[in-house]
C-alpha cells in the first residue's frame, strides 16, 4: 500500500473525496489509535478464547480442545486483528516530515480506516461464533462431521452381495506354507500411541526381502517401549539396518490422532456422553444426542467393507498380516462406556436400545447382528437393577422390539434366531 502511495501522482486524485486528506500528524494519530485499539481487542479476543477453551475442557473433555484450536473462524478473527495492528505499525513508520519533505500515505491511511471498520464487524461475528461453538449440540455436530469424514476415508468401499464367511474364505491365508523358519521380534523404540503405519512401505520391504510381517498393534493403541512392534517371518535373521527401516514406517506420538485411528472420533463422542452423565453435570439430553450420532455412524459402517487384515504382493503371495478393525469392536467402543455409566438413567437406557434397533435394521451379516445382540443383552441385564417396575417394563418393550428386528427374516443369510430371554 505504501508503494502505491509512492507511485506517481495517484494519491493526488481524491476519488470521490474518500481518501485521507489530512497532514502527517493526523495520519500518525489515526494509525496509532487503530494500532492501539486492535492490539487491545486482540487481547480481549484471546482472553475470550481461553475462557471458551477452559469451559469446553471441563464440560466436554480436554481431548476436544484440538477441535476448538483448529477452528478456522477463531484463527481468522485473531489473525485479522493482529494483521491490522502490524499493518498500522508498518504504515506509521513511512509517514515522514523531514525538512520540507512531507510524505503522507493517503491511500494506506484510508485502507487502515477500512480495516478498522471491517474489524468491528469481525468482532461481532467472533462473539456470536464463540457463544455458538461452546454449545453442546454444536460440539457434537462438529465431532460427528469429523467422524463422517474419517469413516468415508477409512471405509470407502460398500459391501458386496457376498457374505462375510465367503469373503474370509477368499482371503484366508496359509502363512505357514511360505517355508519361513525364522521369526524375528522387532521391539518398539519408545512408548506412545501408534498414530500411523506406512502400509505400502511395509509391503515393499516384505516383497524385496521375502518377509511375512505380522503387525502386533493397530493405529490408536498404546505401545510400551521394548514391547514387540512387529513379528517378521523370514529365512534368516534380519540385520539392524533393515529393522530400523521397518521401525521408521511407524509413527508413535504422545497422543492419538484421527489419520488412521478408526475409533478416534468415536471415543470423542463417547467422552462427551459420559461427562454429560456424570453427577456434576447430569445432562442426559447431551448423552442421548451423542448416542444418536453414534447410531448413525454404525448404520453407515454396517454397509461398508472393512479392510482385510491380509495384504498380498503383486505375485499374490501373503506379505503382511495386520490387526483388523471389526464392526463388533467399533460397536463395543461406541456403547460400552455409555452403557456402564448410564445404567441408572432410564432415558439413556431406552435410547441405547432404540439406537441398537435402528442399527439392527441396517446390518447385513451375522457377525454384526451378534455384536448388536451382545450389547442389547448387557443393557437388558443392567436394567434389572432399576428400582421402578414400570421403568423396567419400558426397557423390556424396547428390548423385545429390538429382538423382533434381529429375528426378522431377510436381514441376513443367517438363519440363527436370537432368544427373547
Amino acid at each position: 500500500m505504501v508503494a502505491i502511495d509512492r507511485w506517481g501522482e495517484l494519491a493526488a486524485y481524491r476519488i470521490f473525496g474518500l481518501l485521507y486528506t489530512g497532514g502527517p500528524e493526523g495520519a500518525r494519530s489515526i494509525l496509532s489509535t487503530i494500532a492501539g485499539s486492535m492490539i487491545t481487542v486482540a487481547g480481549v479476543a484471546f482472553s475470550i478464547t481461553i475462557v471458551a477453551l477452559t469451559l469446553a475442557s471441563s464440560q466436554f473433555g480436554p481431548r476436544l480442545l484440538r477441535n476448538f484450536m483448529q477452528d478456522r473462524g477463531n484463527q481468522v478473527v485473531l489473525g485479522t486483528f493482529i494483521a491490522t495492528f502490524i499493518y498500522c505499525l508498518l504504515v506509521l513508520r513511512s509517514v515522514r516530515t523531514v525538512g520540507t519533505q512531507v510524505f503522507v500515505p493517503s491511500i494506506s491511511v484510508t485502507f487502515a480506516i477500512i480495516l478498522a471498520l471491517a474489524n468491528v464487524g469481525i468482532l461481532i461475528y467472533f462473539i456470536h461464533h464463540v457463544s455458538t461453538s461452546i454449545q453442546a449440540d454444536h460440539v457434537i455436530s462438529t465431532v460427528y462431521h469429523e467422524l463422517e469424514e474419517q469413516m468415508q476415508r477409512l471405509f470407502p468401499e460398500e459391501l458386496g452381495h457376498e457374505s462375510e464367511e465367503s469373503e474370509n474364505k477368499r482371503v484366508s491365508p496359509q502363512p505357514e506354507e511360505g517355508g519361513y523358519h525364522q521369526a524375528d521380534h522387532i521391539a518398539a523404540p519408545k512408548s506412545g500411541y501408534l498414530q500411523a503405519i506406512d502400509s505400502s512401505g511395509l509391503l515393499d520391504i516384505a516383497k524385496e526381502n521375502d518377509f511375512l510381517i505380522y503387525l502386533q498393534h493397530r493405529p490408536g493403541e498404546f505401545i510400551v517401549a521394548g514391547s514387540t512392534l512387529v513379528v517378521v517371518k523370514c529365512t534368516e535373521q534380519i540385520d539392524e539396518s533393515l529393522a530400523g527401516q521397518i521401525i521408521n514406517l511407524f509413527i508413535v506420538g504422545a497422543q492419538r490422532t484421527p489419520e488412521q485411528d478408526a475409533e478416534f472420533a468415536i471415543h470423542q463422542l463417547v467422552e462427551v456422553a459420559i461427562r454429560a452423565l456424570s453427577p456434576g453435570i447430569n445432562d442426559p439430553f447431551t448423552a442421548m444426542a451423542c448416542i444418536d450420532r453414534l447410531g448413525s455412524a454404525l448404520c453407515y459402517l454396517s454397509n461398508r467393507a472393512f479392510p482385510s487384515p491380509y495384504r498380498y504382493g503383486d505375485e499374490g503371495k501373503l506379505r503382511v498380516i495386520a490387526r483388523p478393525v471389526t464392526f463388533a469392536g467399533i460397536t463395543n467402543a461406541a456403547f460400552d462406556q455409555i452403557r456402564q455409566y448410564g445404567r441408572s438413567s432410564v432415558a439413556v437406557t431406552i435410547r441405547l436400545l432404540e439406537t441398537l434397533k435402528m442399527i439392527a435394521a441396517q446390518v447385513r451379516h451375522p457377525g454384526q447382528r451378534e455384536a448388536i445382540f451382545r450389547q442389547a443383552n448387557m443393557i437388558k441385564r443392567a436394567s434389572n437393577e432399576l428400582p421402578e417396575k414400570y421403568d423396567r417394563e419400558d426397557v423390556e418393550k424396547r428390548y423385545q422390539a429390538l429382538l423382533a428386528v434381529l429375528n426378522e427374516p431377510g436381514l441376513s443369510d443367517n438363519t440363527h434366531t436370537f432368544p427373547k430371554k
